[in-house]
C-alpha cells in the first residue's frame, strides 16, 4: 500500500493529467521529451530495464529531470488508465512540486 508521500505524488500526477499537462505511455512521453516541453519524466520502478535506460539516457540528453517512481499500476491509476511505464509532466509547477516530494521521499 502506498505511503503518504507516494499518495501525494500520485495526487499531483492526477491533477496534472486533469489539467492536460501530463502525457503517459512510452510514445507520448518520448514525443513530449523530444519536443522540449517536458519538465519531468518518471518511469515506473517495475518498468523494463530497456525502458528505464531509454528514458534515463534521453532525459540526460535533453536536460530534463528523471526519476524512478511507483509501479506501472500506480502510474496508470493516477493517470486514469491501466498500466503505464512512463509519464512526462509538462508543467514546471507540477514538476517542481513532485521533485520536492521525491527529495523528501528519498531522505526518509
Amino acid at each position: 500500500m502506498p505511503d503518504k508521500q507516494t499518495n501525494r505524488i500520485l495526487g499531483i500526477l492526477g491533477l496534472a493529467k486533469r489539467a492536460g499537462r501530463l502525457k503517459s505511455g512510452e510514445f507520448s512521453t518520448e514525443t513530449l521529451l523530444k519536443s522540449g516541453k517536458a519538465a519531468l519524466v518518471l518511469a515506473a520502478r517495475d518498468a523494463s530495464d530497456n525502458t528505464i535506460k531509454k528514458f534515463r539516457d534521453k532525459c540526460r540528453f535533453y536536460h530534463v529531470p528523471f526519476a524512478l517512481f511507483g509501479t506501472k499500476e500506480e502510474l496508470g491509476h493516477a493517470t486514469g488508465t491501466e498500466l503505464r511505464s512512463s509519464v512526462a509532466v509538462e508543467d514546471p509547477g507540477f514538476a517542481d512540486a513532485i521533485l520536492k516530494l521525491l527529495e523528501e521521499y528519498e531522505r526518509n
